[in-house]
């Protein structure tokens, strides 16, 4: 331990005085310093009778606790050099007598005992309801191990009881995404205090009553997790209602509650007990690279036996032809007569080529190329008469075709109906396009569209009532127009 510094205040001196007046104020580190030493001075050796929670075996040697009663608690810690001297082992929820001294510990505030001697008390108020309780149930025949359920040995879905917000679960789904990867589904639970028993058993409950075809899987296997903990903390996992709720679970269930050295009543309850929720989620989950691994050599060995297999059947394939006779025993006879077959037929070939080359030189021999143009002369002949017969028939024929086709043309031209607008004609046609052939059967007022010989179109619109058209020499002239009067003279 830190000394106090010479110039630290000492409780119940008076308070020196600034140079305002005021009382000088202290440091954090001279205060607590000064607690420190008066509290070591008042209670330097003190005995000490209190219940054990929270033990904690450093990996230095150090042993750190807490003695409580049911009012007040303090920490304590056993230094490694004393650790071998005390005589019993500290664990949670036995009641000791503690000898040792009161210090504080400046960077936290904390004042703590430092034991030195260690004797036991008697068995704790708490443990002694456990032992009480487990003893009930063990006579019930709930730790029996004929009533614990097998562990799917591959689990599609995984159901997880434990706090969302704390790290078990990320610890537990890291695991489980590492080792087989496959559906959490997590019910979220709080894991200290009155109300933790409650929601555990009724996760448990919810779980098991959930249906196969349902929109939520029931799982193949339960974890009920939570971190490690004093025996207060774990104390709601120890409850004989939870206990019971854990053995008429249908589903395997693991239980992970706190440490290895932490136990509660639902790990002698449940099928299996992990020491940490890390180890439950390796109980519940295969590895699936060593299931690749165990495929693959299985595969392996398969092919191995399929081999020996059919090595075997090649011996006895073997054995069996050493009884018959030998296949080239048996077709040697056959191969030599196809020999002399084949032998033959390479002689019988070439003889019957040169016989049917020497039929061909004597055919050869009778044919010249008079053969062939005699007959292309008479044919040329023939053909040249037949086209000094049939010429004057086709001039004919185009004759008589060309006189056919002048009659179409002049017939076309008599019937063209745009020729007679050439001459100064016009074709009226109505609205509808209909041709207008009487006039009579116009209405005035009547659109009209009128064509003439360039092709050219123009609307007109029929004026009056229709007339018996007068003769040419009755018309009446048109009066010249009267001159413009005369006009002046503007000077």
């Amino acid at each position: 331990m830190t000394d106090v510094a010479p110039d630290a205040p000492q409780m119940g001196a008076p308070l020196p005085e600034a140079e305002d007046g005021n009382a000088k104020p202290y440091s954090v580190s001279e205060l607590a310093f000064a607690l420190k030493r008066t509290l070591e001075d008042r209670y330097g050796f003190v005995r000490l009778r209190g219940e054990i929670s929270k033990t904690t075996f450093h990996s230095n040697g150090h042993v750190y606790l807490t003695l409580k009663d049911e009012r007040a608690s303090i920490d304590g810690v056993v230094w490694k050099g004393q650790v071998r001297g005390l005589g019993i082992r500290p664990e949670q929820g036995l009641e000791v007598i503690v000898t040792g001294k009161i210090t504080t510990y400046p960077a936290g505030s904390r004042y703590q005992i430092v034991i030195e001697t260690m004797e036991p008390a008697g068995v704790g108020a708490l443990l002694a309801q456990l032992e009480r309780l487990k003893a009930k149930l063990a006579e019930e025949g709930l730790f029996a191990a004929d009533r614990k359920q097998p562990l799917p040995s591959m689990p599609a879905v995984v159901g997880v009881i434990t706090s969302p917000t704390g790290a078990v679960i990320r610890d537990i789904l890291h695991r489980i995404r590492d080792r087989w990867p496959c559906r959490v589904i997590v019910w979220p639970v709080v894991v200290q205090g009155e109300a933790a028993a409650c929601q555990v058993a009724a996760a448990i409950r919810g779980f098991s009553e959930l249906g196969p075809a349902g929109p939520v899987p029931r799982p193949d296997v339960l974890i009920v997790a939570r971190g490690g903990g004093s025996v207060e903390d774990l104390w709601a996992f120890n409850d004989e209602a939870l206990a019971r709720a854990v053995a008429a679970c249908p589903i395997p269930l693991i239980s992970a509650i706190g440490h290895e050295t932490d136990t509660t009543l639902i790990d002698f309850v449940s099928d299996r007990r992990a020491p940490t929720p890390t180890a439950a989620a390796e109980m519940a989950t295969p590895v699936l690279a060593e299931l690749k691994a165990l495929t693959a050599d299985l595969g392996a060995r398969m092919h191995r036996t399929g081999g020996r297999v059919v090595e075997d059947r090649r011996g006895r394939v073997a054995a069996a032809e050493r009884g018959l006779s030998r296949v080239r025993d048996l077709v040697e006879l056959t191969a030599q007569r196809f020999g002399v077959a084949s032998g033959r037929l390479a002689a019988g070939l070439a003889k019957n080529a040169a016989a049917h080359e020497l039929a061909l030189k004597g055919i050869t021999s009778r044919l010249s190329p008079l053969l062939l143009r005699r007959p292309q002369a008479v044919q040329r002949q023939r053909l040249d008469g037949a086209a000094a017969r049939l010429r004057p028939g086709v001039a004919r024929g185009l004759e008589r075709a060309h006189e056919r086709l002048e009659a179409l043309s002049k017939l076309y031209l008599s019937v063209d109906p745009d020729r007679p607008l050439q001459r100064g004609f016009a074709r009226v046609a109505r609205a509808d396009g209909s041709l207008v052939r009487e006039g009579a059967g116009l209405a005035g007022g009547e659109a009209v569209s009128i064509t003439f010989g360039d092709a050219v179109t123009r609307g007109a619109v029929i004026d009056g009532a229709a007339s018996e058209a007068a003769p040419a020499s009755k018309l009446a002239k048109p009066k010249p127009k009267a001159a413009p009067p005369p006009q002046g003279d503007l000077f």
